[in-house]
């Protein structure tokens, strides 16, 4: 009775083993994985998010729109920044007010003045020349200088004295480095007098080619009145002997 039922139950198992080995092969034989998509794209919001300890500059990135410039600006392949970082007790050691008395246009030059358009190092500190090129622009009014000493590295605006403190992020088109003040430009906290405009160059002496006129007119002029002198002194003379020979004339006749 055992062995019927074993039987008949063979094809089932048969059936089972051919779904079984179908599903292997299948399996096998699936499409090759897609290769990996593009990395993401660097996000300044994400890097200070994470390091933590950033909320003040993050909050300020947000609403100048510039943390938005910066992502865009990196999407490039061809930009470079580098981003120095003022951590939130950097900001608390400020002037109560200090940023609230800032106008919307002030607080762009601000982060801008945070900002290098390149990538820098913290190896390549060293062989940098002042004053510092940054997004600010304007190194009269937005002056930055970086200067090192051994292993630290030292940056002044002429307001501010800070060194950089740790590294946040780097991934050779970005650079985050944390300092523990606001670099403050004296663009906006002490305004210096513009520099004076360079004198402009004399005029160049016009070369007026000299005319006959220039050069004879006087002389000519001379002449001329000599000439006339001339002419007068001569017709005396023919009037003189003219009256002489009448006045003979007259006595012969006598």
């Amino acid at each position: 009775m055992n062995t019927s039922k074993m039987l008949i139950n063979t094809p089932s198992l048969v059936l089972i083993l051919l779904l079984i080995f179908i599903t292997k092969s299948s399996a096998q034989t699936a499409a090759p994985a897609l290769p990996p998509g593009p990395p993401p794209s660097t996000d300044i919001y994400k890097i200070l998010t994470k390091a933590g300890q950033f909320t003040v500059l993050i909050r300020l990135l947000k609403s100048t729109q510039v943390g938005n410039q910066i992502n865009n600006q990196l999407g490039s392949t061809n930009s470079e920044l580098t981003m120095f970082a003022p951590s939130d007790s950097a900001f608390s050691n400020l002037k109560t007010g200090t940023l609230n008395g800032l106008t919307d246009q002030q607080k762009v030059q601000l982060l801008q003045f945070h900002l290098v358009p390149s990538f820098i190092s913290i190896t390549n500190f060293q062989t940098m020349s002042n004053p510092v090129q940054t997004q600010a622009s304007d190194t009269y009014e937005y002056p930055l200088n970086i200067t090192t000493s051994g292993s630290q590295v030292n940056i002044t605006t002429g307001i501010v004295n800070t060194t950089i403190s740790g590294t946040v992020y780097s991934d050779n088109q970005l650079a985050v480095y944390q300092v523990d003040k606001v670099l403050q430009p004296l663009g906006i906290f002490a305004p210096r007098p513009l520099p004076p405009a360079p004198a402009p160059a004399p005029p160049k002496a016009s070369k007026k080619k000299a005319t006959d006129a220039d050069t004879t007119g006087p002389a000519t002029s001379d002449d001329s009145s000599d000439a006339i002198g001339g002419s007068n002194g001569g017709l005396g003379k023919v009037v003189l002997s003219l009256s002489m020979s009448m006045f003979v004339a007259a006595i012969f006749k006598l």
